[in-house]
């Protein structure tokens, strides 16, 4: 209802959406029934493991003009019954955004973050995988007991995830694993110039966020993707994918590690 009370007051000629989560589908919904054209950025993408899976098809159905960040997910959203000759491969716009800004230095950020960089770090980001058998909660706690074989030698930096079922749980987690260890920091939110800075000085990402597939292989980090929630998504080579098994996690850090 908020989303129509600001299209009533602003009368936009053309509504740009980016992504797939639920947020985004109200304001498309809201679009839709005031006969507001869509444009749509990054729709075609498949991720088995999450709602957003069916979010991101049902906005594409909603929109007019589709922003697509490669050929497969072009086929895909013709495939939906999409004009071809409105749907454009224009990749993702978030990585022209890492040209254009200036990234933070190790020392600012040191500062910023409140955490003294090691001589290996990890950036951390896992979001319930909502679309999965196993719980949330169990992949999360299959990757703390990775993250802890690795000692103090290795600086670890957690952002917290998305409010998606099971979200609060992994908060919490993360929390206490945090007091238990003084190589941990955690932060709700870093904001896309901290978080991006901060992806520039680690040795490697680890998780399960589009960010570890988007935009990490740019700043030429590798990726340790657990579980299925990105499936479907077009991996670069630097992407390490592996099971939520604690197991398989330290051997793909390490082999991350190898790789940096």
């Amino acid at each position: 209802s908020s989303f129509a009370e600001v299209f009533h007051r602003l009368e936009p000629d053309f509504l740009v959406l980016l992504g797939d989560r639920y947020e985004i589908f109200a304001a498309a919904q809201a679009a839709l029934l005031a006969k507001i054209p869509i444009a749509h950025i990054a729709g075609g993408d498949s991720t088995e493991g999450a709602f957003d899976e069916s979010f991101r098809h049902s906005i594409t159905k909603m929109a007019h003009l589709h922003f697509v960040t490669n050929e497969l997910s072009a086929r895909r959203v013709q495939q939906l019954g999409e004009n071809p000759k409105h749907i454009y491969v224009t990749g993702n716009p978030g990585l022209d955004q890492i040209k254009h800004l200036k990234l933070l230095s190790k020392g600012e950020l040191q500062k910023i973050l409140r955490f003294k960089f090691r001589k290996k770090n990890i950036l951390i980001t896992f979001h319930p995988s909502t679309l999965e058998e196993e719980s949330p909660a169990k992949q999360f706690s299959e990757l703390l007991k990775a993250l802890d074989q690795l000692r103090e030698e290795v600086g670890l930096i957690f952002t917290k995830p998305n409010a998606d079922p099971g979200g609060k749980i992994i908060m919490q987690m993360i929390d206490q694993f945090v007091e238990q260890h003084p190589n941990a920091v955690t932060h709700t939110s870093l904001g896309q110039l901290v978080y991006l800075s901060t992806m520039q000085h680690v040795n490697a990402v680890v998780g399960n966020s589009s960010s570890g597939i988007y935009e990490a292989p740019s700043f030429q980090i590798p990726t340790v993707n657990i579980g299925n929630r990105q499936k479907g998504r077009l991996f670069a080579a630097s992407v390490i994918p592996c099971e939520a098994k604690w197991r398989k996690i330290l051997n793909a850090i390490k082999r991350a590690f190898s790789l940096d």
